[in-house]
């Protein structure tokens, strides 16, 4: 495997600094519905969730009940937040710029918080035509499940083995092994916790980097190691 067929790159967390942002409105509304939560509790736990999934599982573990509502209102609050407040998370766009090999966007967030996040940024023309949402797919299954990795490199023409994918979450990462791929884990966004490098490690992530500036080199190293 001289070089991947294809990389794909989640963007919450990854190429611009939004989780911490989500996180923020989501523990609030959580909090204010009587689930006491605190954002860094969020991210560490839930981080690649979609809110409504976050909701489930907190239900199972709890007695409080969650009003369907409050999806709504999270979607709203955190589309305004992100509008104002998002950035590009430092070097993501010169290390996307030097990527020679197809590469994309695997996301559970929506298509349309995709293209404002990464217009605000200033990353959009460097995805254009290659943004894939997991609640826009065939099946709308999210991650942790892998149907978005997989409908991607179909539409990539790529096969999975030979694709590399960057990821922040446990979740994500669980959905990208799912599917096939080999994974680089990434803790350089503002929702990085102790314990999270560790954590993507545990999950399959093959290495973990924190610096942009680093993914050429272990993009190369990778390569030309096939794992057994």
């Amino acid at each position: 495997m001289p070089q991947p067929e294809l990389i794909i790159f989640d963007c919450d967390g990854v190429l611009v600094d939004s989780e911490i942002i989500a996180a923020r409105v989501e523990a609030e509304l959580l909090t204010q519905a009587g689930y006491a939560i605190e954002p860094e509790d969020i991210v560490e736990r839930f981080a690649g969730l979609t809110f409504k999934d976050i909701m489930l599982r907190i239900e199972q573990v709890s007695n409080v009940p969650l009003q369907a509502s409050l999806i709504e209102q999270s979607e709203e609050l955190v589309d305004r937040r992100l509008r104002r407040e998002v950035r590009e998370i430092e070097g993501a766009g010169r290390a996307v710029a030097g990527v020679t090999v197809p590469h994309c966007i695997c996301s559970n967030s929506r298509g349309d918080r995709l293209e404002f996040m990464l217009q605000r940024t200033g990353l959009l023309p460097l995805f254009s035509g290659r943004i894939f949402s997991s609640l826009e797919t065939p099946s709308r299954n999210p991650k942790p499940a892998p149907d978005v990795f997989i409908y991607a490199a179909e539409k990539m023409g790529a096969d999975p083995a030979n694709t590399f994918v960057v990821e922040d979450s446990v979740h994500g990462i669980a959905g990208a092994k799912a599917a096939g791929m080999r994974v680089i884990g990434f803790t350089g966004a503002s929702h990085t916790y102790p314990g999270h490098s560790e954590a993507l490690t545990d999950a399959g992530a093959e290495t973990v980097i924190r610096r942009w500036a680093d993914f050429p080199i272990v993009v190369r190293a990778l390569s030309e190691w096939i794992d057994a």
